[in-house]
């Protein structure tokens, strides 16, 4: 058996930043050297960052992650870090002949291996998603090679991220080529509770393999999507070795045994199992085993639960949007309500509470108590806070047009969204919208009012998870929030009954079931696409039923304007679920 010491680099890369990700990979490269690493795998298209969508259409930014690779390599020999073979990846072209029906100038979702200044070897991803947020057949065309290099007697192979998720391709090629360890670049999207599905898939490709697996996930917000990390090594039969943590970058680096390979340089052509031939190109960097070292243990990181993980997401995804897209501060009208206190506290704890301005605009119809209690939640975090009310505006516009019933609801809204949006033209704010995803699904929200903004941070998040999250929050903190204060969010917040607070009396349940009854049908239907027949037969009201359903199917054109908002659940309103506002479909019972 040989020894390697394995670096993995879960790691939060910029989208389009190619000389800031080139950097990054330098500065982790370098560390990884000082910790006496062997090999140091980077996350899937780490130097464009991911995903880059229409971007990889342009022969400019093809031509520039091309060259950026290659001056990276050389960068890292220049540097003395040539030596330290690098697993990354990049966006490359196919040198396809143009044809109908295949991506301009024939992308591929590529990756790597840097040694001595060289790129010494290339692959792309052989199976493309085109399920849920991805849209790869748009962009890529697919790889058909499995580059396999021997590392100080090691042959190691290279797999990218769907080649993982599903059977066939690469993978089955590597049990049959016989490598010691397969690497797997990845940037896979979080959602709760999938770091159980990622360990057992791992597992299964490894012991289909027969080697163990280094699975490396991106970490860090980009627009609507998020990333946890979470990176696996388990070992050939299947037993977690190592685990990285999520919502953090981290250099995760082990000590694997790992079986000395004989095998011949050269191709050779394999049977994929999926109806494809995947060509296996082997070449020798070292065939020297390792001299002897102290092995260190491996380390792995505890798994949080449910509401500490949702609620993480979030934070990260407001700090990444923040700051990847320039803007100092942020903005959001404060009621007194769950949702204001919980995206304020969200917003406080990514970016800190004195970059964090909101907005008390009370009217005719606001009670004592939500005054107070948004009074009070600014009081517990410090954070910069306005009173600006609202009547004698909507009586302005009233005198000049005559509004009533929910026109006039909906007037008052929208004098709040324009309050918001003024102040973030003034100020360079962005504007953080409150509407939680229940809401969004039953349109149960004003359009250029609540809606108006540039982010939504609980977006995908139901109601009855609204309120988990926040009494979570109330009872525990993070090294990484940045919001100091003990119980941020006042109890009668959480605890009274929810309303828009637009007429005398409101309630939300005035127009809306019990949330909790709501949120299980909405799961039903949104998250499971479950008809109206399937609903029913799953023990929901039929009454209830043909009103959620008509609810939901009226306010498509809501929520297309709706702003982006971090994904959190396996289908949010966004790129996973796309449906025609101009629709005629009706289910029926």
């Amino acid at each position: 058996m040989a020894h390697l010491r394995i670096a993995l680099a879960q790691t939060n890369p910029t989208v389009g930043d190619l000389t800031g990700n080139a950097g990054k990979l330098v500065a982790w490269t370098r560390e990884a050297a000082d910790r006496g690493a062997h090999l140091v795998v980077f996350t899937e298209m780490f130097l464009t960052g991911y995903p880059v969508e229409d971007l990889v259409l342009r022969t400019s930014f093809v031509d520039a992650s091309i060259r950026t690779l290659e001056e990276t390599a050389v960068r890292l020999r220049e540097e003395g870090l040539g030596e330290l073979p690098v697993v990354v990846g990049y966006v490359d072209r196919a040198g396809l002949a143009p044809r109908v029906g295949q991506p301009k100038g024939a992308p591929l979702d590529a990756a790597a291996v840097l040694w001595r200044g060289e790129v010494v070897t290339r692959t792309a991803k052989h199976h493309l998603p085109n399920y849920g947020v991805f849209d790869e057949y748009r962009y890529f065309v697919r790889g058909d090679r499995l580059p396999i290099f021997r590392l100080h007697g090691v042959d190691v192979a290279v797999a990218v991220c769907e080649d993982l998720w599903q059977d066939g391709g690469p993978v089955a090629v590597v049990g049959q080529a016989g490598a010691g360890l397969l690497v797997a670049p990845n940037a896979s999207p979080y959602e709760k509770e999938k770091d159980d599905v990622r360990l057992e898939l791992c597992a299964r490709r490894a012991r289909e393999a027969g080697c163990a697996l280094v699975y490396v996930n991106q970490v860090g917000g980009q627009d609507e999507l998020v990333f946890d990390g979470d990176s696996i090594v388990v070992d050939a039969s299947g037993e977690l070795v190592a685990r990285a943590g999520q919502f953090r970058e981290e250099l995760l680096t082990v000590d694997l045994d790992l079986p000395e390979s004989a095998a011949e340089p050269g191709r050779l052509p394999y049977d994929a199992g999926d109806g494809s031939t995947i060509t296996v190109d082997r070449i020798v960097l070292s065939s020297e085993p390792v001299a002897p070292y102290p092995v260190r243990p491996a380390t792995v990181a505890d798994r949080p639960e449910l509401p500490a993980e949702v609620y993480s997401a979030l934070v990260l995804a407001v700090r990444d949007y923040v700051a990847k897209n320039g803007f100092q501060s942020v903005i959001l009208g404060l009621s007194g309500g769950i949702d204001s206190a919980l995206t304020a506290t969200i917003a406080a704890d990514a970016i800190g509470p004195e970059r964090v301005h909101v907005v008390l605009m009370p009217s005719r119809y606001s009670s004592d108590h939500s005054v107070g209690d948004a009074e009070e939640l600014v009081r517990r975090q410090g954070l910069n806070a306005r009173t600006v009310p609202i009547a004698d505006i909507v009586d302005a516009f009233e005198k000049e047009i005559d509004l009533s019933g929910l026109a006039a609801e909906n007037l008052q809204a929208r004098v709040r969204g324009m309050i918001l949006m003024g102040l973030s033209n003034e100020h360079g704010h962005l504007v953080l919208t409150t509407g939680n995803k229940s809401e969004l699904a039953t349109g149960y929200s004003t359009l250029y009012g609540d809606s108006a903004g540039g982010f939504a941070p609980i977006k995908d998040v139901p109601k009855t998870m609204v309120w988990e999250l926040s009494r979570w929050r109330n009872a525990h903190t993070d090294p990484s929030f940045l919001l100091r204060a003990e119980r941020p969010i006042p109890e009668n917040s959480i605890t009274k009954e929810p309303s828009a607070e637009l007429r005398p009396d409101q309630r939300d349940t005035d127009s809306l079931p019990p949330y909790e009854v709501l949120d299980r049908l909405l799961d039903d239907y949104v998250e499971k696409d479950m008809g109206s027949a399937e609903l029913i037969a799953a023990g929901h009201d039929p009454d209830l039923v043909t009103r959620v359903i008509r609810l939901v199917d009226l306010a498509e054109y809501k929520r297309r304007q709706y702003p982006p908002g971090p994904k959190i659940t396996p289908k949010n309103f966004g790129r996973d679920r796309r449906l025609p506002i101009t629709n005629r479909w009706r289910e029926s019972t």
